[in-house]
Order: structure tokens, then C-alpha cells, then sequence
């Protein structure tokens, strides 16, 4: 029973592994598109219309923990506060586009 158990739980990583989606994808040519259909109404510049502290800026993406892919998808998906969520609205995979963009563009200080 226990070698039963133990090859499932085998086949499940394997699986998990082998087909999920990759950690750090995301294509930011494609999510500036997206993000300017979705995002840019209320993020234009890397601003916030709504909340003018929280921006998508360098330094407010670290000061509130999302510099990280993990984090802008995870509120891309969710959503928070007067944000919308979007999972359902973008595929998984246009939103690992967007975080990737947002990211990208703090790097640059949205300058280009």
C-alpha cells in the first residue's frame, strides 16, 4: 500500500512539473499591449488613478511586496481593493504577459 502511495504521489509531482505552466514566463512586448487595453486607464505611466501611494513604480512595488512575478499575477488574478480581478476576463497566459510587462517597466522607471 505504501509503495502504491508513493508511486501516485511520484506520478503527481512528475506530472505538476512536466506540464505546468513555466514559473517566470511571460512575454512583455505582448503584455504592454494587453496592459494597454486593461491596465492603462487607471496604471497610465505606472501611476495609480485611484490610489496615487500604491503605483507600480520601482520603490512602491518593493515597499508593498510585489516586485515579483508571483505577486503582480497573483493581484492581476485576485484583484484588491477598487482592482478588478481579471482571471476569467485575460488567460493565465496574457496575464503572465502583463505581470512580466509591469515588471519590466519598473525596471525602466516606465521611461520607454
Amino acid at each position: 500500500m505504501k509503495r502504491l502511495l508513493s508511486i501516485a504521489l511520484l506520478a503527481i509531482a512528475i506530472f505538476t512539473v512536466g506540464f505546468g505552466r513555466p514559473a517566470l514566463a511571460g512575454d512583455a512586448a505582448n503584455g504592454a499591449k494587453l496592459f494597454s487595453a486593461n491596465c492603462a486607464a487607471c496604471h497610465i505611466g505606472g501611476g495609480n488613478v485611484v490610489m496615487g501611494m500604491k503605483t507600480l513604480k520601482k520603490d512602491a512595488l518593493e515597499k508593498y511586496g510585489m516586485n515579483s512575478l508571483e505577486a503582480v499575477t497573483a493581484q492581476i488574478i485576485k484583484g484588491k481593493n477598487a482592482m478588478p480581478a481579471f482571471l476569467g476576463r485575460l488567460k493565465p497566459e496574457q496575464i503572465d504577459d502583463i505581470a512580466a510587462y509591469v515588471l519590466e517597466q519598473s525596471e525602466k522607471d516606465w521611461k520607454g
